[in-house]
């Protein structure tokens, strides 16, 4: 089966498909062309995943599923906003959803500004099932792979927040790799003192060793890093 022929079977309708485990990875498909829809439906399906189709991006966007874990799969060239409109407006909005470009209508700079801009792939219709699926496969697996590092850093966010000013000063200078002795000097305290500071940063941070709290340090996004300098 080519994903750019009509099938025989039509798949479920969109009211039906909508009925999916917020929970299990969903793969959104977004293509102006009822045939396409249906046969990237059908295929979807068939390889164990769950899907739901659209006919444009405000659609999609009306849908309000973009939270939910998954890829996205999307035509270039659609009426209203294109697939790589979407794309740079889903960036800027900080959604990091794996897009998949199915079209038949793309050239060299397309695939140039989709693939530059992070999507998985660019695929041109006719396109082989399984070239698709792996495809598929692949996102899947990245945006698992970004949800569980953001999981983690929410995690370790909560524990930065239970620290006081001076601790998260010592973590901070920790996280540089400053000894003990140059941590009091540069915060006007003594060693011991630090030293008392530090163990609880990795108490509270629930840390067991100087490189996990490290590695701990580098999940937190940038403004937090920074505001634990002096």
């Amino acid at each position: 089966m080519r994903v750019d022929q009509p099938l025989l079977r039509r798949s479920a309708p969109l009211s039906l498909q909508g009925r999916y485990e917020e929970d299990q990875p969903l793969v959104i498909i977004v293509d102006d062309d009822a045939s396409v829809r249906e046969a990237l439906s059908e295929l979807i399906l068939s390889a164990g995943f769950q899907s739901v189709s659209f006919a444009s991006t405000r659609e999609l966007l009306d849908a309000d599923i973009l939270e939910n874990p998954g890829c996205l799969i999307l035509d270039v060239r659609m009426p209203g906003a294109s697939g790589l409109h979407l794309q740079s407006q889903l960036a800027e909005n900080g959604i990091s959803k794996p897009i998949i470009f199915l079209t038949g209508h793309g050239d060299i700079p397309m695939t140039v500004q989709a693939m530059k801009a992070g999507a998985v792939d660019f695929l041109t219709k006719p396109v082989r099932d399984q070239t698709l699926l792996d495809a598929i496969t692949a996102a899947i697996a990245m945006d698992a792979e970004r949800r569980a590092e953001a999981a983690i850093a929410k995690r370790n966010v909560k524990r930065v927040e239970t620290l006081t000013q001076r601790e998260r000063e010592v973590l901070h200078e920790v996280a540089r790799g400053r000894l003990n002795k140059q941590i009091a000097f540069d915060l006007g305290i003594s060693e011991v003192t630090v030293k008392l500071h530090r163990s609880n940063v990795m108490h509270k941070m629930e840390a067991a060793s100087i490189g996990e709290l490290i590695r701990a340090w580098e999940t937190l996004p940038a403004q937090i890093r920074q505001a634990g300098s002096r």
